[in-house]
C-alpha cells in the first residue's frame, strides 16, 4: 500500500516536536521497596523530530513502542530504553516524552500507626539527543499542612492552617536511585506538618498540636526545601514552587525557585 507519511515535502521545514499527545495507559511505576505499583498514566507528549525531507511520522508507531513498555517498571532506565526505540523506530535525532500519574504512598498514622495510603501526582519527563545521555525528570506535588507564624504571634487563641502543595522537579543524566518516595519525604519535613489519609483522635491531637508547634510561612517552606535540595547529589538542577490554599483569605499564598546544583 502507498506510503503517504514517508512521501517528500518540499516546504523545507524542519518540525521540532511531532507526535501523539492525551494517552491514556496502564503503566508500572518502580517501588522504593516490595513490587512496582499498578498506575493509570497519561501520556502528556511523546513525540520526535522530523526532518524537512519528510511529509509525515508515523504515529502509529508511537503507540506501538509505549505498549511495549506498559508492562516494565518506569524508572531511568526504561525511559532511556524507550525514547532510544523510538529514535531507531523513527529514524529521529531527538525524542521526548511525558508521562503523568498518580502514586500512592504507604503511610502510618503518628500515634495509632493506622496504614493508610497517600496519593501524590507524578511526572517522569525524558529527553534523548542521539548519541547523549538522557536527562530525566522527576516531579511530584505532596499535599501538606502550613500554620501562619503570624496568625500564631498575634492571636490568643490558635492560628490559621491550611492545606498546602508543594511541587518538586528534579534533572538528573543517569540512574540514581532517588525514589518518589524519598522526594516526598524530603518535602514533607519542610512543611508544618504531614497530611495523612486516616487518622484517629489521638493522631488529629498530635497533628494539630505538632503544625502550632512549627509554624511556616510559605516561603520558610521553600526556604528550607532549597537547603534540603542542595544536599542531594544525586541531581543535576531543581525547581520548587508552594503554594498554601489560604483559610482565611480568598487568594492562595505562592512562592517557588530554581537552580542548578
Amino acid at each position: 500500500m502507498k506510503d503517504v507519511q514517508s512521501m517528500g515535502d518540499t516546504r523545507g521545514i524542519a518540525i521540532q516536536s511531532v507526535g501523539i499527545s492525551k494517552a491514556w495507559l496502564p503503566f508500572l511505576a518502580a517501588a522504593e521497596k516490595g513490587q512496582p505499583q499498578n498506575v493509570t498514566a497519561m501520556v502528556e507528549k511523546f513525540t520526535v523530530d522530523l526532518p524537512k525531507e519528510y511529509k509525515g511520522t508515523h504515529m502509529s508507531r508511537f503507540m506501538e513502542i509505549l505498549h511495549e513498555y506498559a508492562n516494565k517498571p518506569l524508572n531511568f532506565i526504561a525511559i532511556n530504553e524507550l525514547l532510544r526505540e523510538a529514535l531507531r523506530k523513527l529514524a529521529a535525532k531527538s525524542a521526548h516524552i511525558t508521562i503523568n500519574f498518580k502514586y500512592f504512598i504507604e503511610k502510618a498514622a503518628p500515634v495509632s500507626k493506622r496504614q493508610s495510603l497517600l496519593d501524590v501526582d507524578c511526572v517522569f519527563s525524558g529527553d534523548k539527543i542521539e548519541n547523549k545521555p538522557l536527562v530525566f525528570t522527576m516531579a511530584v506535588a505532596v499535599p501538606v499542612t502550613s500554620l501562619c507564624p503570624c496568625s500564631k504571634e498575634i492571636s490568643d487563641y490558635g492560628a490559621h492552617n491550611q492545606r498546602s502543595i508543594i511541587k518538586a522537579a528534579v534533572k538528573f543524566s543517569k540512574p540514581n536511585g532517588l525514589t518518589i518516595e524519598r522526594l516526598a519525604n524530603i518535602i514533607e519535613a519542610q512543611a508544618s506538618s504531614s497530611v495523612y489519609s486516616i487518622l484517629k483522635r489521638e493522631d488529629e491531637k498530635y497533628v494539630t498540636e505538632a503544625a502550632y508547634e512549627n509554624p511556616k510561612f510559605v516561603e520558610d517552606m521553600l526556604r528550607d526545601l532549597v537547603l534540603s535540595m542542595r544536599k542531594l547529589k544525586e541531581i543535576d538542577y531543581f525547581s520548587i514552587e508552594c503554594e498554601n490554599f489560604e483559610s482565611i483569605h480568598n487568594h492562595n499564598a505562592y512562592a517557588a525557585h530554581e537552580e542548578y546544583v
